[in-house]
């Protein structure tokens, strides 16, 4: 970064994430729940270990501080930084200069929270931050005035329960509510000379949809997106009238999915009315712009998915995957002839991140490459060469020890070949002894995070190898891939997952026991119905904000997410719905036998995961385990279980960075302590070869 050193950037976080841990209403319960616990000095152990591990993390943490991020963004006249916590600026062609900060993520009331998301208005004289409160779903938007600001700004209005929201104009914001986890509600806000004027532009009566807003990439319109799990509907406002009543671009029709972008007075528009119903790309006019008049532009070549799209200038830029879910590039000129480029990034490339602002006008495209391994490389893509560059201040993160990175596949229960992505310092043949950690999520149709861990990069330097299953039920291979692993086909994911180890195994990479799986919210459905039907293929399981208790959830419509979520898992009041979820349910199919060790971290008050579905499993196992444990050898491994309940509401863990790592220390401190490994005990091993 040429405006602050990244160096500072470390120190501007852990200063303003240097929040002190109030104490849990529910205490925290770390136990062996087959016996009567383990002793004070078995704790203390557990304990030190986690210290240890927590040191070597922050250690980790700033040996890779300075990797480049998209926390960058620019305004006409400045550049911003977003720390997380705060948000500074500097004025554009200055060259490196003192950043000066504009806002910060005060709640206020004594709390603090986390930068959600930033936008600037078209001319730079407002900006607007949703701030989430540290451990609650509760989200804030701030208004800033940024003329001729030289400090920290007074917040000039705040407006609750805000999830999205976009400028039409420098005084006229669009934005969308939620409440209890629901989004229905459209609002503009009119920030005139005389008075503040908010007004309802939308309201969704089906509670199986959500509503967010966008805006396109070149700030000509705002849309209003409508979506359930099986169908969308988007209506638009032109910034140049945005008092106008929106227009609709296609109504909902069941198993129709699109999103829309614009350009040149058109609509780009990716459908999955293509091959199998995944993705194409179409194109209709602003003035006709419903399905009948969409003009089909480019479809996937078979055997590749499209992921995302960007539009820039005159060129779409496309995200794809392959059937080994290799990332590609492919470009395509806007203008008729339609001209594709293929672009093939390196074999390590899991994950890619657009810059957020500032190379649409340049005839360039910025990104940044990573895997769970590799730290992000920003590379910068020209339209008129068609040439793919590394940025000059990444170059350096390239020298990084070097590792493998292995794609496989396996066949599942069905036939169907499974991709697999493997990341190992050793040479295949020689990870027989090496310990495995497998990855799994499987669900929405969402892709597995691949994007760069220092957490997971210390394991790999330690001698772990590091598993990515990507099973029915994700998004990895496409809308098809998510379809065939979901609602009434959830078992194929445990099916997939199954043959993932059992390939892994078979190739010669560790064995059960030394085989351990994470996996954090819906992904633990398909974790925990693994360890139901096959325990023996993994030794331990780490499992955060965890669903377990799909049926009793699903049951029960007080919950906010229940009548939403119907078109992934189905609604238990219709018989056949109801036998399906609980054939696989992993709380429902406990049974007394020897079950992989497990580290279980809930939240109190997360309201996407009862903690309430945890603590049932958990007793249900419990009372397995001890009925398992009377009908074993007396000197036959007895699994150990350790819930964790958390403060707060975190479902998709803490935001501050400290909470973070004392998280990831206790499960490391756990997969170390359940295999026998000690720190550093690995690598040394290796060393001595």
């Amino acid at each position: 970064m040429n405006l602050i050193t990244s160096s500072s950037l470390l120190l501007l976080r852990s200063l303003s994430r240097n929040v002190r841990l109030r104490r849990a209403n529910i205490q925290t319960l770390i136990s062996r729940l087959y016996s009567e616990g383990p002793t004070e000095l078995q704790l203390q152990k557990f304990r030190s270990q986690e210290q240890r591990f927590k040191r070597k993390l922050h250690s980790v943490h700033r040996k890779f501080a300075d990797v480049p991020e998209n926390s960058e963004f620019q305004g006409q006249h400045h550049v911003y930084l977003d720390d997380g916590k705060r948000i500074y600026r500097s004025t554009l062609g200055h060259g490196e200069q003192e950043m000066v900060e504009v806002f910060n993520a005060d709640w206020g009331e004594g709390g603090y929270g986390s930068i959600q998301r930033v936008r600037l208005s078209p001319a730079e004289t407002m900006l607007a931050a949703t701030v989430k409160k540290d451990q609650h779903e509760k989200t804030r938007c701030m208004l800033i005035h940024l003329n001729g600001v030289s400090h920290n700004q007074r917040v000039m209005m705040a407006l609750d329960n805000v999830l999205s929201f976009e400028w039409a104009t420098d005084d006229v914001l669009f934005y969308s509510t939620q409440e209890s986890l629901r989004s229905l509600h459209v609002f503009r806000l009119h920030l005139s000379d005389s008075a503040v004027q908010t007004a309802l532009v939308y309201e969704e009566k089906d509670p199986e949809f959500f509503v967010e807003v966008s805006r396109s990439r070149d700030q000509k319109l705002v849309t209003i997106n409508c979506s359930s799990k099986t169908s969308s509907e988007v209506w638009f406002v032109h910034s140049k009238s945005p008092f106008s009543f929106p227009s609709l671009i296609q109504s909902r029709h069941p198993g129709l999915l699109y999103h829309v972008e614009h350009s040149d007075n058109s609509l780009f528009i990716l459908a999955n009315t293509g091959p199998d119903q995944e993705y194409q790309l179409l194109r209709a006019s602003l003035a006709s712009p419903s399905m009948p008049h969409w003009v089909p532009v480019f479809s996937a070549v078979p055997g590749t998915v499209i992921k995302d799209l960007e539009l820039l200038q005159d060129h779409c830029m496309f995200t794809v995957k392959d059937s080994q879910c290799r990332l590609q590039i492919q470009t395509l000129t806007t203008q008729e002839p339609y001209q594709l480029n293929t672009l093939q990034l390196p074999q390590w490339a899991c994950d890619l991140s657009p810059q957020r602002v500032g190379t649409a006008d340049r005839g360039s495209f910025s990104f940044l490459l990573s895997s769970p391994v590799h730290p992000p490389v920003r590379y910068l893509y020209s339209f008129r060469g068609q040439k793919l560059s590394i940025i000059e201040d990444s170059i350096r993160h390239i020298s990084i020890p070097e590792f493998n990175t292995t794609r496989l596949q396996a066949t599942s229960h069905d036939g169907t070949m499974v991709p697999l992505t493997l990341f190992h310092m050793s040479a295949l043949s020689e990870l027989r002894k090496a310990p495995l950690l497998l990855h799994v999520y499987g669900a929405y149709g969402v892709d597995l995070n691949m994007a760069f861990s220092p957490e997971k990069r210390m394991m790999l330097d330690d001698g772990w190898t590091l598993a990515y299953c990507h099973v029915r039920g994700g998004g990895e291979r496409g809308l098809a891939w998510h379809r065939a692993g979901s609602f009434l086909q959830k078992q194929r994911g445990v099916e997939d997952l199954a043959a993932c180890i059992q390939t892994l195994h078979h190739l010669g990479v560790s064995v059960p026991d030394l085989t351990t799986l994470t996996a954090r919210s819906a992904g633990a459905i398909l974790a925990g119905a693994l360890c139901n039907q096959n325990p023996q293929l993994i030794r331990a399981l780490v499992l955060q904000a965890p669903f377990l208790d799909v049926l009793g959830t699903m049951q029960d419509i007080s919950l906010p997410l229940t009548l939403e979520e119907r078109g992934e898992w189905g609604d238990p009041l219709i018989g056949e719905h109801r036998d399906n979820i609980a054939s696989y349910c992993p709380c429902h199919n406990i049974q007394p036998q020897l079950y992989p060790s497990m580290l279980i971290t809930a939240y109190s008050e997360d309201h996407r995961v009862p903690v309430s579905g945890v603590i049932k499993y958990v007793e249900r196992l419990k009372k397995a385990i001890q009925m398992c444990a009377t009908q074993v050898d007396v000197n036959a491994r007895v699994p150990s279980v350790v819930l964790d309940i958390q403060p707060g509401a975190d479902h998709f863990g803490p935001e501050d960075f400290h909470l973070s790592l004392n998280e990831s220390a206790r499960q490391l401190a756990f997969l170390y302590k359940e295999l026998g490994l000690s720190l550093n005990q690995l690598k040394t091993r290796r060393r001595r070869k």
